[in-house]
């Protein structure tokens, strides 16, 4: 008599608890109290470097000397954030980043500080995403999508605090480049590289980069070869929402960056595929660091700007959280447990 299990539909095991899907290496350090205490440590130079910098666009009496010095603090605290999240060598980027800190806060050439202020700004759009975690629920994505904004503001003082003399727009693009090219980096493995990724999301993101880099040259030429016409009806809708609303909202932020974020952190929660996603995320962080690199920039203005693109960029990664984490009908046929994917702490490094 044949001992075939009659037909029907096909179980997901849950009797195995889930387990992290990427290796890491052995911890730095073996007491668990001293990584505790390291961990603390390097959270309290992080809000005293972001206070230190914050004096540069808030109006209170502190001497302008402790600006520079609270951009550098704040540098180093991203690259150590970065590394030890994305499981790199710290005896190897923390002296570099270190010595790039200290000349450009002793020397103040014009060099040294443009490109301290580039740096802090990777550094920080980078680590606002890589400091997040994969979010199951509504409010764990939403907390996660704040909490990256929180990290991402704190670049954006320490580049104000930096006062380095750049061009808006070359800075703007050269940040968003570098930061894109560090984030696909420590994707890369964390994803399991491109051919992790499937057909359909290959193309998928394909498509997303093919339409961001659209977008990016149209609005490009439209500045320096679009008709009047075009240049002034985008001016004067610039001009109204300053006007009335007291900001603009960044389109980049509000159709890209920070929906990618919102999805990029639930689909982690299910598959690594997210990972690429957030590559996306980071040209928002990318575009809040450097929004007030330039030392006319209104506090205010940037403040309500970038207010106004995180709730609109919050409403439109909701709706697409919605449709891209809706299973479909065959898969839900045939599991009756949901898909968890676990990863490691927030302070843990990920490989």
């Amino acid at each position: 008599m044949s001992s075939a299990v009659k037909g029907g539909r096909r179980r997901l095991d849950a009797s195995v608890p889930p387990e992290y899907d990427v290796p890491t290496r052995e911890p730095r350090i073996d007491s668990p109290r001293t990584a505790r205490a390291i961990i603390w440590a390097v959270m309290g130079l992080w809000l005293v470097g972001t206070a230190g910098a914050g004096t540069s666009i808030v109006a209170i009496s502190a001497p302008t000397w402790i600006e520079r010095p609270s951009a550098a603090l704040l540098m180093v605290v991203f690259a150590v954030g970065i590394t030890h999240r994305g499981g790199g060598h710290m005896r190897i980027w923390l002296p570099i980043t270190a010595a790039l800190a200290i000349a450009a806060v002793v020397l103040e050439t014009n060099l040294l500080l443009a490109s301290a202020a580039c740096v802090t700004a990777v550094l920080a759009a980078v680590w606002a995403v890589m400091a997040t975690r994969p979010a199951r629920t509504l409010l764990g994505a939403v907390l996660e999508y704040v909490l990256a904004l929180v990290v991402a503001l704190s670049g954006t003082v320490a580049v104000a605090a930096w006062n380095a003399p750049v061009n808006y727009q070359r800075f703007n693009l050269i940040v968003i480049a570098a930061a894109m090219g560090l984030a696909i980096t420590l994707v890369w493995n964390l994803g399991a590289g491109l051919h992790g990724l499937g057909r359909q999301n290959f193309a998928v993101l394909a498509g997303v980069a093919a339409l961001l880099l659209l977008l990016l040259a149209y609005s490009s030429f439209v500045r320096t070869h679009g008709s009047q016409t075009l240049v002034d009806l985008f001016s004067n809708i610039v001009v109204w929402l300053r006007q009335n609303v007291r900001g603009v909202p960044r389109p980049v932020e509000v159709f890209i960056g920070f929906p990618a974020l919102i999805v990029g952190v639930s689909l982690r929660s299910k598959r690594r595929e997210g990972w690429w996603v957030l590559v996306f995320a980071v040209i928002g962080t990318a575009v809040l660091s450097t929004s007030l690199v330039t030392p006319g920039a209104f506090p205010t203005y940037i403040a309500l700007s970038t207010l106004y693109s995180s709730v609109l960029g919050l409403v439109v990664g909701l709706v697409l959280r919605h449709y891209v984490l809706k299973e479909r009908s065959s898969r839900a046929n045939r599991a009756i447990e949901e898909v968890v994917r676990v990863e490691p702490p927030r302070f843990a490094p990920l490989k």
